[in-house]
């Protein structure tokens, strides 16, 4: 029975290999610590240009390390997100979640985890973090509705807040008053990210828009399959992206926290966070038609923005001072 068990479960974990990038799959031999952090380089400037603008501000010796980070945070995306089978993508996040055990014995045979475990070893990172993610994409395969934004709030404690807890690891950044403000930070823009994306998430099965709110406004999901918003659904988004402004306010005092460097990158996701919710506002909080989005130009006038703070602070992203209640 245990074979039998085994062998179905290594058949999922092929069929879902099958299903993304072939350098993806967990080599026979580790790689060299250069070879693992060249495939972190590669794969982090490749898929995500806003990755590659951001690490310009970091310091050079931070840079493989933030490679390493994103790339364990892309492939665990990706294996919950793209394989498009939900028995495959838990069981090949079980998988990962071995590989990532394996890191931290020194046992690691995937680049990914090569690269991570050099980083995890300079920069004394926990492994709960990292353990965090894969429970937030594990919960994915299961859960498309929240009942209330405590409920949304608490997917994002695992999808979000741990990216930024490792950011602040990796840059030596570390503390209970430095997580509380990043937590707030990266909430708000995993959320900015859901109401941009109601139509879009919809399509894939799944609703972030709190169900409680929703009953509130009068907004049935049959608003969102429809693609009309209506002046209720409309209510509905100016009372998300309000909350989602707050908790930007009060993640922004991390900014004057950090160094320099980090600050840089932080006014500049902020401030692409808060673009964010004026689009959708700009569009009088209409996001089924079509999804809202930043230009081509405004990002670069926020990264140009970003880079006048570095000479003058002065010009950062003002929130609630550190410890005062909204």
């Amino acid at each position: 029975m245990v074979t039998q068990i085994s062998n179905a479960n290594d058949a999922l974990i092929e069929r879902g290999w099958s299903a993304l990038p072939a350098s993806y799959r967990i080599p026979d031999v580790a790689p060299t610590l250069e070879e693992a952090r060249t495939y972190c380089r590669r794969l982090a400037e490749s898929h995500y240009e806003n990755f590659h603008v951001a690490s310009w501000f970091l310091p050079r010796a931070l840079r493989p390390h933030f490679h390493a980070i994103y790339a364990y945070c892309r492939i665990s995306d990706d294996l919950g997100d793209e394989v498009g089978d939900t028995s495959q993508a838990l069981a090949l996040l079980e998988l990962w979640g071995r590989e990532l055990d394996a890191c931290y014995e020194g046992r690691a045979r995937h680049p990914v985890f090569v690269a991570l475990g050099e980083t995890i070893r300079t920069r004394s990172i926990p492994k709960q973090p990292f353990a965090d993610l894969l429970t937030a994409f594990r919960q994915d395969q299961t859960v498309t509705r929240f009942a209330s934004m405590k409920e949304v709030l608490g997917y994002c404690r695992y999808s979000a807040n741990p990216v930024g807890r490792l950011v602040l690891y990796a840059c030596g950044e570390a503390d209970e008053e430095r997580f509380r403000h990043s937590d707030a930070t990266c909430t708000a823009l995993q959320l900015a990210n859901f109401w941009q994306d109601v139509r879009r998430d919809y399509a894939k099965g799944r609703i972030y828009l709190p169900q409680d709110d929703m009953l509130r406004f009068g907004v049935g999901e049959e608003t969102i399959a429809g693609g009309a918003a209506t002046p209720e659904f409309r209510a509905l988004l100016r009372h998300e992206v309000d909350f989602t402004r707050g908790l930007f306010e009060d993640g922004l005092a991390l900014i004057g926290m950090v160094s320099r460097e980090l600050a840089l990158d932080l006014d500049l996701f902020s401030r692409g966070g808060l673009e964010i919710l004026r689009a959708i506002e700009r569009r009088d909080y209409d996001v089924l038609a079509s999804r809202p989005f930043i230009s081509k130009g405004a990002k670069i006038r926020l990264a140009l923005r970003a880079l006048c703070c570095k000479a003058l602070p002065i010009l950062r992203l003002r929130g609630r001072p550190a410890g005062k209640a909204a």
